[in-house]
């Protein structure tokens, strides 16, 4: 084991300084459509279920795998040649924010409730368009190893807190402390949204091989289309049907949102026929790759036209990163690591979209939610990000995940103490606490076990994969925590002490996997 002064030396890293403004950037949107827009709501007097519904809009960071690809594929006119592929899109992104943010304080939350959630659905979609970028920056600069992306999970983790707690305390503190109201304290934010695009063009791109690797899969590629067209076709057929599916149940199903709570056979039949074109794309696809190539097949990819090059470049672009995933690790525990990563930090979701909610009813004032929520959990969050990345590259990526898994059912259960007793400002101290120790720690082994099972050749893609499969579990299924409260008649106690047992079955699945992750994770070091 190597000494604790070795540990410390990962963070000299100047690349880590990078990291840290790109996760203020990128937590900072949680504001504008999180933590603010649901005291905005609150105040406005709209239901619990209304506000719950309202975080819908955040199904867009579960399904941001589904555009992915093109942040690694698709090179922006332009800016992509000033900027480079992450920096542009990074760019491009953080403008489309700045915008939306602008515009939401041009309405009126109580008559223009349709029009603002559009609006929040188009600033959700960038930002989760933005931290595919900047997630594949931090990959792209770091070395491939537990121990550096630990560091790098840290640093992006107290970026994350710096701009989601530390700059969303401004808000609150704003509405109860000067003249202004929810709509001019959104263009104070929108300045300082405007403020972090200065981080992206002072920094520099990565250099990574990764261009030349996607010509060579490519290439691959059209060696095999024009001899066996509908193969190829096929599988492009089955993304795109997969991809309309994930789309319509994350947009259209249900209908946001009277007919959220509604219990309908298309989640079921949307699932089966998912699964299914799954399991279609991937015996084509290994189909295809059977077929021989020989001469002829290398010189038609000469001759190949427009058309066999498309089909090509969409092989590549959207089927490629899947299948490479799932041929580098095998089916079984490829699954069985997507399967880990929804189930962890679920009970987290229901917690942290009611908590404001949660913290008015109880009597806590905006005040109290700036100091101990925001600013307090802020700092608490950057040291234990710190605390728990030195103990991940001493220890290991997976003891990290236990404790926080642990930690994180312990947490939940002290905020049914503050449901029992009522206000009171040094429990809420010790619950902030517990809960950003809990959510820190956990994080960062998160954050990192996801950087190192990502090629780099595919990091956008894969990275946001696995991602969004874990944000969804908290988005989607978190929406229902409003209606959740609302069925136990606002027993707030009992609600925490169902979503500290939601960490039960993540932490059975982490134990069932334990072996075979330690060997990619001891892999990636050597390697390195």
């Amino acid at each position: 084991m190597q000494s604790f002064r070795d540990t410390l030396t990962y963070f000299s890293n100047p690349k880590l300084l990078t990291i840290f403004c790109f996760g203020i950037a990128s937590g900072f949107p949680w504001v504008l459509i999180g933590s603010a827009m649901t005291a905005w709501l609150t105040d406005e007097g709209l239901s619990r279920s209304s506000v719950g519904l309202f975080g819908l809009i955040f199904v867009s960071y579960s399904i941001n795998f589904l555009w992915s690809p093109l942040v690694d594929r698709l090179r922006l006119p332009f800016i992509g040649e000033k900027l480079g592929q992450r920096r542009s899109w990074i760019f491009l992104t953080q403008i489309i924010i700045i915008a939306c943010a602008f515009s939401l304080s041009l309405f009126d939350a109580t008559s223009q409730l349709a029009t603002m959630a559009v609006i929040g659905m188009c600033l959700a979609i960038s930002s989760a368009t933005q931290d595919i970028a900047i997630d594949a920056y931090r990959i792209d600069i770091l070395d491939n190893d537990d121990a550096s992306m630990a560091a790098g999970s840290a640093m992006a983790t107290s970026g994350w807190w710096t701009g989601y707690a530390g700059l969303g305390a401004i808000p609150f503190l704003l509405v109860d402390h000067s003249e202004l109201y929810w709509p001019q304290v959104y263009l104070v934010l929108t300045v300082i949204m405007a403020v972090l695009l200065i981080t992206v063009l002072v920094v520099s791109e990565p250099q990574t091989n990764r261009q030349q690797q996607q010509d060579k899969i490519q290439q691959g590629f059209l060696q095999l289309v024009p001899s066996h067209p509908l193969l190829s076709s096929g599988i492009i057929a089955c993304i795109s049907l997969l991809i309309a599916i994930i789309a319509y149940a994350g947009f259209s199903f249900p209908l946001w949102p009277e007919q959220l709570i509604e219990r309908s056979n298309a989640a079921t039949y949307s699932s089966v026929f998912g699964i299914a074109l799954l399991g279609l794309m991937f015996y084509l696809l290994k189909s295809l790759h059977r077929q021989p190539i020989n001469s002829m097949a290398t010189s038609s990819a000469i001759h190949a036209n427009g058309f066999h090059r498309l089909i090509a470049w969409l092989l590549t672009t959207l089927v490629a990163p899947l299948h490479e995933f799932f041929t580098r690790n095998g089916t079984r525990f490829a699954l069985s690591v997507l399967m880990f990563i929804f189930l962890f930090k679920l009970g987290e979701a229901y917690l942290g979209r009611m908590s404001l909610v949660f913290y008015k009813e109880v009597g806590y004032s905006n005040t109290d939610i700036a100091v101990f929520s925001k600013l307090m959990n802020w700092w608490v969050t950057i040291l234990f990000s710190l605390i728990g990345s030195v103990f991940t590259i001493r220890f290991g990526i997976i003891k990290g995940l236990f404790i926080g898994g642990i930690a994180m059912a312990v947490s939940n259960l002290f905020f049914s103490i503050i449901a029992l007793t009522g206000p009171s400002q040094w429990l809420l101290a010790v619950a902030v606490l517990i809960d950003g120790f809990t959510g820190a720690w956990g994080s960062v082994a998160f954050v990192a076990l996801l950087s190192v099972l990502c090629n780099r050749t595919f990091t956008a893609s894969q990275y946001a994969l696995m991602a969004s499969i874990g944000t969804f579990g908290r988005v989607a299924l978190g929406s229902y925590s409003g209606v959740i409260v609302d069925s136990l008649d606002g027993n707030w106690a009992l609600f925490f002490v169902l979503t500290a047992l939601m960490v039960i079955p993540s932490l059975l699945f982490l134990y069932s996997i334990r072996k075979p992750l330690a060997k990619i994770i001891a892999s990636n070091k050597q390697a390195s």
